[in-house]
């Protein structure tokens, strides 16, 4: 986003706020902002708190992300923050984004809200098409003897792009961590009988949990519908699909960017520099490598166990499902 403000608008008017930055350099860019020589000021959600004196316009890009909540002291919700600032200083506040918190859609359609307008943009930048989507019943891989990661069509289309020079990106939500049970033969998943939420398996005391009311039961050794054997504990993470990845393509490059590989200042960029100029063959990841990039020689996209977000232990689980599918899709 700051490459493309800068090609816009340049360098000198920017100022740029968020978590990485020393201790100097957020004084410094603080100190820009105050004096009025920064008129546009990016960042993350802490960037809400710059001290502006005349506030034009406050964007919130994907406003339907979840970071925008801090969950560290002091906690706070920063499009809340921006509603109130936006309020007081009597100027815009644009919410964007392709899938919407459903709360923010439904403000904008409410015929009796007239502080809410929905603004709808109908066609793509430059005409593009949307991408064609595949999606592979994975229970139907496993009757065939499949029991990888990945599905033959995915496994021929990486084979395919390897050999033409071109690049792949392979996507696997990082809530997917969250190790929840399911039944490989029918999918039927162990969900609390009071919320209707997955359960969560405990390693250590062997007991399957519900972390919104408590209720614990033993694990399953068969599956309730049925009554196959044929369970499975799941919460692979992305060091796992990139050494399946190395394990079935040996002679491809790898690169992966989760929140274990960037830790460093700039390692985001240096991952995705990389990714782009030194031409690597397989990019792994979780939402970062999905949100906002442009890579002209990326010509196939994986979403791996696609529907495991489902099954994570949030009531809203449905609604991110959709919203991050709806964002690889696009």
């Amino acid at each position: 986003m700051l490459d493309r403000f800068i090609a816009r608008f340049g360098k000198e008017e920017l100022a740029v706020l968020h978590s990485k930055l020393s201790i100097g350099e957020r004084h410094d860019e603080w100190e820009r902002i105050k004096e009025g020589k920064a008129k546009i000021v990016i960042g993350a959600r802490s960037a809400i708190f710059a001290p502006i004196e005349k506030i034009g316009i406050i964007i919130i890009d994907e406003e339907h992300d979840s970071s925008y909540k801090s969950e560290a002291n002091p906690k706070y919700d920063a499009k809340e923050v921006a509603k109130k600032i936006a309020k007081q200083s009597q100027c815009p506040l644009i919410l964007g984004s392709a899938t919407p918190d459903i709360r923010t859609y439904y403000e904008a359609i409410k015929k009796e809200n007239k502080e809410v307008e929905l603004l709808t943009l109908t066609k793509r930048a430059n005409q593009s098409s949307l991408p064609k989507v595949q999606v592979v019943d994975l229970k139907q891989e496993l009757v065939n003897g499949n029991r990888s990661m990945l599905s033959m069509d995915l496994y021929t289309a990486i084979e395919e792009n390897l050999k033409e020079k071109r690049q792949t990106i392979l996507f696997l939500n990082r809530r997917g961590y969250s190790t929840f049970i399911m039944c490989r033969n029918c999918g039927y998943t162990v969900k609390c009988k009071n919320c209707n939420i997955s359960m969560t398996y405990h390693s250590y005391e062997k007991k399957l949990k519900c972390h919104y009311c408590g209720y614990e039961e033993k694990i399953v050794t068969e599956c309730p519908e049925c009554h196959s054997d044929k369970i499975r504990y799941f919460g692979t993470g992305t060091q796992k699909l990139e050494q399946e990845i190395q394990k079935q393509f040996p002679k491809a490059s790898t690169i992966r960017m989760d929140i274990d590989t960037v830790t460093k200042k700039n390692s985001h960029e240096e991952i995705l520099n990389r990714f782009r100029n030194e031409n690597i063959n397989i990019l792994i990841g979780t939402q970062m490598v999905v949100k906002g990039h442009h890579f002209p020689n990326v010509t196939l996209v994986g979403v791996i166990a696609a529907d495991s977000s489902l099954n994570i232990d949030d009531y809203r689980a449905n609604e991110r499902t959709f919203q991050i599918l709806t964002q690889v899709a696009r």
